[in-house]
């Protein structure tokens, strides 16, 4: 479980989280929504200790998120950040396996782990011996992935992961990633700012605005009963314009 509490983080005169309360169920997918600016990457970051609350606390697995556990903590967390952030000089595998070799894991324990990952995300080992700029976006993507489940974390967090993909990759690889998070059992938290992937992950959704929560739901929750004028215009602003739909039916 990842708790926030009352959390409040600026940078200078920009509050980017505003006393934000929240609670990311562990077992379920929650995607955190919203526009540019609006706060969610910042919640990200705070999870990770990659930053400090100015007020309030942050929690993951009841532990409070500080300087003397976040070396600990980050063992049991999972990132995938937007176009994977993969090192170029390294095969797909090595850019897998560095955490576990960090970790003094042995050869055994490594391959069959690979292994293991490369079946779930579908991928052969022709793939795995290439370096990130011989494979496709969303290979690299799923590199990514993997790199990120190495060490089995029981979170996984992940920072627009599919934001610089084409649409027709994207959708496929939305329908890849979630038939591979449903059995996993982690607790998995999704930043996009894009509302069919919302519709398509989160068992939870978190609409956020100005580093405030607007709303908190399943997907219906927020379009069959928005909170506010803002939710409705924010679904609405991703949908094709009126003289499109006939087209799209």
């Amino acid at each position: 479980m990842i708790q926030l509490e009352g959390v409040t983080k600026r940078f200078g005169n920009v509050v980017a989280i505003d006393g934000v309360s929240t609670l990311f169920e562990n077992g379920l997918t929650h995607v955190l929504l919203g526009s540019s600016g609006s706060g969610k990457s910042t919640i990200l970051r705070l999870i990770l200790g990659l930053i400090s609350p100015d007020s309030g606390s942050v929690r993951v697995d009841g532990e409070l998120v500080e300087a003397r556990t976040r070396r600990a903590l980050l063992g049991k967390m999972g990132y995938v950040v937007q176009e994977g952030g993969l090192y170029p000089h390294l095969t797909a595998r090595r850019n897998v396996t560095l955490a576990a070799e960090a970790r003094k894991w042995d050869e055994g324990r490594i391959d069959a782990r690979v292994q293991e990952l490369a079946t779930l995300v579908g991928f052969d080992d022709a793939i795995l011996r290439l370096h990130p700029d011989e494979i496709s976006g969303g290979q690299r993507q799923r590199v990514s992935l993997m790199r990120a489940l190495m060490l089995d974390p029981p979170f996984l967090l992940l920072d627009e992961p599919l934001g610089s993909l084409d649409p027709l990759v994207r959708a496929d690889l939305q329908q890849q990633l979630k038939e591979i998070f449903t059995p996993m059992g982690k607790t998995v938290v999704i930043v996009t700012h894009d509302i069919g992937e919302a519709a398509v992950f989160g068992h939870t959704v978190t609409l956020m605005t100005e580093g405030r929560i607007v709303q908190q739901g399943t997907f219906a929750d927020l379009s069959r009963r928005p909170a506010s004028a803002f939710v409705t215009a924010f679904l609405n602003a991703q949908k094709p314009p009126p003289d499109m739909r006939e087209f799209l039916s």
